[in-house]
């Protein structure tokens, strides 16, 4: 393993620890006071941007996909690093909302109940766990270890795409209970 390697392993450990610990952390932790009325408002449409924020993620992985398909390994790349880039600001968004705002609850005698539980557990369990495999995945393209690369995308692909789309049926099911 060359010293590039390691330090791209050590970064994807970290990272893959450190996000769904500090996401964690964040249902527990008093809330930050938004400084004025501004912010507030712009970390109130921070859901709906998050969303959009997913589906364009989730447009961008089928592009990536199609793109290798047809052997276009430069739209592929850029498709992909552009999807990294989107999780990279959902994720910065996510958390300056939820280190802000009480998570919404989805009331107990609403419609679809058992179906918002069942797409919000599997959203968040395949988010925490896809995260290394998208930087090993990523990593092992830059590395133009192009056979890892491949078989760990197959995994990868359908889990990032998941989440992406589950994402946005989430937000779209809790919005009508935003209080804001």
């Amino acid at each position: 393993m060359t010293p590039a390697e390691k330090k791209a392993r050590l970064f994807i450990i970290i990272a893959s620890l450190a996000i769904p610990i500090v996401v964690s952390i964040l249902y527990f932790m008093p809330k930050l006071e938004a400084a004025n009325s501004g912010l507030r408002s712009f970390l109130n449409q921070l859901p709906m941007l998050n969303a959009t924020i997913n589906g364009t993620t989730a447009v961008v992985l089928v592009a990536a996909f199609i793109a290798i398909k047809k052997k276009n390994i430069k739209l592929h790349k850029n498709l992909m690093t552009l999807a990294l880039v989107l999780s990279v600001i959902f994720l910065i968004f996510y958390v300056s909302y939820h280190s802000t705002t009480d998570s919404t609850r989805y009331p107990h005698d609403a419609p679809y109940r058992g179906l918002y539980i069942f797409v919000l557990l599997t959203h968040i369990l395949l988010s925490a766990m896809v995260v290394p495999f998208v930087l090993v995945s990523y990593t092992r393209a830059l590395a133009e270890r192009f056979d890892k690369h491949k078989r760990l995308a197959k995994i990868t692909l359908p889990i990032w795409l998941y989440v992406a789309i589950t994402g946005v049926i989430v937000y779209l099911m809790i919005s009508p209970y935003y209080n804001f």
